[in-house]
């Protein structure tokens, strides 16, 4: 029996974006009780604690339960409120009225105000704070605050994923007034935990906030482990050392769902992931480069290789339940024989070519994703080296330097098409660490903003979908599967997963007695 079909006969997979009922976890409506401390073993390592400026999910996982968003969404991706109880939208689309919570506290026990938030949007606007998000605020020209309660965002022209922009905590988070100095290393926000200390690469730890808005969490604090070891993760969880884990090993789920003592489950997507080329090295700049690697790639044997088929194929990084995603684009065949002759044409006969692969240890899966490629790269006759990098040195090499050839990265929480359009393939976008600049994709990313008709906007998205596609800018590989694993006495797991698939809210959990 292939892997493939092995996998597929066990697991049970949650089909959607997140945030619903996830079936390999205990549900019993008991009541819940207040009290204890989970240790959360987390995946990854958190990095800048600052909300704005932070852009690794591993961070913004944490982050998601000291902030609050002016907006959040629901598991149908749908724009409700939190700090903002209500809006208005002028009819020529240019200014909002946003109608603010009462009674909100911050950690450090004041009270949330429309200074606070007109604070928070000109900070994240401001070139010189480094935002991630700052190209939402690009066209606010004035933040006015006519009362405590009220603000008036007016704008200089139409941009129409505004409010749902502000739904994600990195950009519609609020902090206290001139609390950005400190917010790196001791974020305050209003959510239901309060950040109490850091143990960088080691651990997080978090502690009930009583006076959060919602009602407070059942949980007096949380540990967050940072244990990138898939291995040492998995065992601290059977010896009761941790409490719950995400990014179960893959090659383990089978064996822990016929584990009684332990609860598991999976949904999709977590994230997408693709191989990436940095444009400003030379032999990238070619199309037919670009092309003739996307074609060395058997997509199906590497998600089986890398991933044991804890995922799904795809050529597009749109949510697959969002109306943008477009399914007519399919992964390319692997053809290496093409591949050698694109190369040729390009100017690159049999060893000819020679490149460096830089992925992170971080994700271990990347390493084994690149050493497979690799075999296939030199069938190709390009000779190829891979570099294993820290998280922390992948991120100042690949992603600030750009000091790289050829890399892999994955990205979660993007359900929003102009977040996740906008910032990787614009001239000017947050994410894009590839030297990429298309005037044709910038014009259809900038005219999707100004249009307020979704399903204009929509095409827009999925005319810029194929470009990236044709001109094989990147090679886009599949939806990787979430999984978590947890004791039984973890209780209240139901609405732990963000609807973006990423974030975990600790709101709800709760701990047996």
């Amino acid at each position: 029996m292939k892997r493939r079909d092995f996998l597929k006969s066990t697991t049970a997979v949650l089909v959607g974006a997140g945030g619903a009922v996830f079936p390999g976890f205990a549900l019993a409506a008991d009541e819940p009780v207040r009290g204890g401390t989970l240790i959360w073993g987390h995946s990854e390592t958190t990095q800048n604690l600052d909300i704005h400026q932070t852009g690794t999910a591993s961070t913004l996982r944490v982050l998601e339960n000291v902030h609050c968003a002016i907006f959040t969404v629901d598991e149908n991706l749908q724009i409700i409120p939190a700090l903002a109880e209500s809006y208005e939208q002028s009819e020529d689309g240019l200014t909002y009225t946003l109608k603010l919570r009462s009674g909100v506290k911050f950690h450090d026990g004041s009270p949330m105000t429309s200074d606070d938030v007109k604070y928070s949007f000109e900070r994240a606007k401001d070139p010189a704070t480094g935002a991630v998000n700052f190209e939402v605020f690009s066209d606010v020209e004035l933040i006015e605050t006519p009362d405590d309660l009220t603000v008036v965002i007016k704008m200089a022209r139409v941009y129409a994923p505004f409010l749902s922009r502000l739904s994600e905590n990195g950009a519609g988070a609020v902090i206290p007034r001139d609390s950005g100095d400190i917010q790196g290393t001791t974020p305050i926000g209003c959510g239901p935990f309060k950040f109490v200390r850091r143990e960088f690469g080691n651990e997080v730890e978090l502690e009930r906030f009583n006076d959060y808005w919602d009602g407070p969490a059942y949980l007096d604090r949380i540990i967050a482990r940072e244990i990138t070891e898939p291995t040492v993760r998995l065992t601290g969880l059977s010896t009761g050392e941790l409490h719950l884990i995400n990014d179960v090993p893959a090659d383990r789920l089978a064996e822990i769902r016929n584990d009684a003592s332990l609860n598991v489950s999976t949904w999709i997507p977590l994230n997408w992931d693709f191989v990436n080329f940095n444009k400003a090295f030379e032999p990238f700049k070619d199309v037919r480069v670009r092309q003739a690697f996307d074609l060395m790639i058997d997509k199906e044997m590497l998600l089986e290789g890398a991933l044991w088929g804890e995922g799904k194929l795809t050529a597009s990084p749109s949510f697959p339940t969002s109306d943008s995603f477009d399914g007519t684009i399919q992964n390319r065949a692997q053809d290496i024989e093409k591949a050698m002759e694109l190369l040729a044409e390009a100017g690159y006969g049999p060893g000819q070519l020679s490149v460096v692969f830089k992925v992170t240890t971080n994700y271990p899966y990347h390493v084994q994703a690149a050493q497979i490629m690799l075999e296939w790269f030199r069938a190709a006759g390009v000779n190829m080296t891979i570099e294993q990098l820290t998280w922390s040195d992948w991120l100042s090499q690949v992603w600030t330097q750009k000091d790289y050839q050829i890399t892999m990265m994955n990205f979660f929480t993007l359900w929003e098409p102009d977040y996740l359009y906008y910032t990787h393939w614009h001239t000017k976008g947050s994410f894009n660490y590839r030297n990429l600049s298309d005037p044709v994709m910038d014009a259809w990313l900038e005219e999707a903003r100004s249009t307020v008709d979704r399903a204009t906007r929509i095409e827009l998205y999925k005319k810029v979908q194929h470009r990236v596609f044709d001109e094989a800018y990147d090679v886009i590989l599949w939806f990787r599967n979430g999984s978590l694993a947890s004791q039984p006495k973890v209780r209240g797991l139901e609405g732990l997963v963000h609807p973006n698939g990423s974030n975990l809210r600790f709101h709800k959990v709760w701990l047996e007695a």
